[in-house]
């Protein structure tokens, strides 16, 4: 205590109060707006070029395929008898769970007012609505009359015949749609005073009338600031249950059944441990490289990919627990049928599958218990095409091997990926990080203001001469 009422906080106690800065070498206000702004206003680069014709050539590919599905006939995805599903529905399930961390970081971070979401929020929602728009099109032309989908919304027809409301695969329909409306809604707000500094910022008409349209009159006046930190608000806590709920729904297409191998509680938390591991992998996999490619080292910092290492870490130790835990129930429930069919996945003839999934998602994870690891790109990056790989051999091994092999043995088959099958993931994959690339190049990838208001500047508490606080 020093002059009458004023704290000192030098010494031990300034030590404990300071943390490592989330903005690196003392970057202000001018510095943020320049470099994220000129990622979006200068020349494309070359690489973005190639990566972009790349892309968009995979893209057509998918395009192609899902013609051919609709003129030839679902049967060239090597559906066949007792699989009915294969990877078209793990390749939804796939791209559903890589959706997650998007609203996670956006929703429940801001909630939980954690400060180190500022830099990867936008990339990550925009990943979402991406993810989302990948995973809509096996659902979609599964029906086999992709012109007739439009069934699956509770419209009635003139025969009056409804949708069965019972079948979780139209909850689906319902959750998906939903979390993609609110994902939308919740991006777009986001963007809109960054929309405003592109506007003004814009030496050409054509860029100052788009942004201008999408800024929506945006002028950053104290009520705008008002009426927009409650939207929002309001916008994550409707977003948050999403996050827990429509990745349950999607779990529930095998939960609710009776079949040996999907017939289990703990599907629903498991699926939504699983897809936020599979997402925060999802992220660090596009930021990493864009992160080297725009030069954003003082802002998407060693702390950003730490704490994302130690949630993969978490999320991935949940995920190991329970593939243990369904072999323990498996077990402990006495049925022959349930005990067969988990250990049929270990040892049978997609053994290869399982040990792959075990190895990726189990195993590579636990190398980010150890520091060193989780400052290592190389390293970091490797464990996370690791767990990509591993979240998709989980939803192909939960799956089909619990098709393959029916009551019957006279009815046991082996799923066999058709070229078609091939083709189709490959293409979405390749939308994928297409609409990305678009993203990043006309779009601002990092929450500007965001960013400024952790900046020690922004602080009102911030000491005026001139020295620097931690902010965390």
């Amino acid at each position: 205590m020093a002059n009458g009422s004023t704290i000192d906080i030098s010494g031990a106690a300034a030590r404990m109060v300071q943390r490592r800065p989330l903005v690196l070498h003392g970057r202000g206000y001018r510095w943020i707006t320049d470099h994220i702004s000129e990622i979006t206003e200068r020349s494309a680069p070359k690489w973005w070029w190639v990566a972009t014709i790349f892309t968009g050539a995979l893209t057509l590919l998918a395009v192609a395929m899902f013609t051919y599905l609709v003129a030839t006939g679902v049967g060239v995805w090597g559906l066949n008898q007792p699989i009915g599903w294969a990877w078209d529905i793990t390749n939804f399930v796939f791209w559903i769970g890589i959706g997650h961390a998007g609203t996670l970081i956006s929703a429940i971070l801001f909630l939980t007012r954690q400060k180190w979401r500022t830099s990867i929020n936008r990339s990550a929602e925009a990943m979402t609505l991406f993810a989302v728009i990948c995973a809509g099109l096996f659902p979609a032309f599964h029906v086999g009359r992709v012109w007739m989908v439009w069934f699956l919304a509770p419209v009635p027809t003139p025969l009056g015949i409804w949708q069965n409301f019972r079948s979780p695969l139209l909850w689906d329909v319902f959750a998906v749609s939903t979390y993609f409306t609110v994902s939308v809604i919740f991006w777009y707000t986001g963007l809109v005073p960054d929309l405003a500094t592109l506007r003004d910022r814009a030496k050409t008409r054509l860029r100052k009338v788009f942004f201008g349209i999408f800024a929506l009159g945006w002028r950053g006046s104290n009520r705008q600031w008002r009426h927009y930190e409650k939207a929002y608000l309001v916008l994550a806590g409707i977003s948050t249950p999403l996050v827990l709920s429509v990745h349950s729904v999607v779990s529930f297409d095998f939960a609710v059944s009776i079949l040996p191998g999907w017939h289990t509680t703990i599907f629903p938390p498991y699926f939504v441990a699983g897809a936020i591991f599979g997402g925060f992998a999802m992220v660090l996999t596009l930021l990493l490289p864009a992160r080297a490619l725009f030069g954003l080292h003082d802002l998407i910092t060693a702390k950003h990919i730490d704490n994302m290492c130690k949630i993969i870490l978490l999320t991935g130790s949940i995920v190991g627990y329970a593939y243990t835990m369904e072999f323990f129930i498996a077990w402990y429930s006495g049925n022959e049928f349930e005990k067969f069919a988990f250990i049929n996945r270990a040892t049978g003839p997609y053994w290869w599958a399982y040990w792959s999934m075990i190895s990726c998602n189990v195993i590579a994870p636990q190398l980010f218990w150890f520091k060193r690891c989780r400052r290592n790109l190389w390293v970091i990056y490797a464990v996370v095409m690791c767990v990509n790989a591993g979240m998709w051999f989980e939803r192909f091994v939960i799956i089909v091997t619990s098709l393959h092999r029916d009551f019957l043995p006279s009815s046991w088959g082996y799923f066999k990926p058709t070229w078609v099958d091939v083709c189709t993931f490959t293409g979405t994959i390749g939308l994928f990080v297409f609409l990305f690339l678009i993203f990043v190049r006309f779009l601002p990838m990092i929450t500007m203001f965001e960013v400024k208001a952790i900046l020690p500047e922004a602080d009102p508490h911030h000491r005026a001469d001139g020295a620097k606080g931690g902010h965390s």
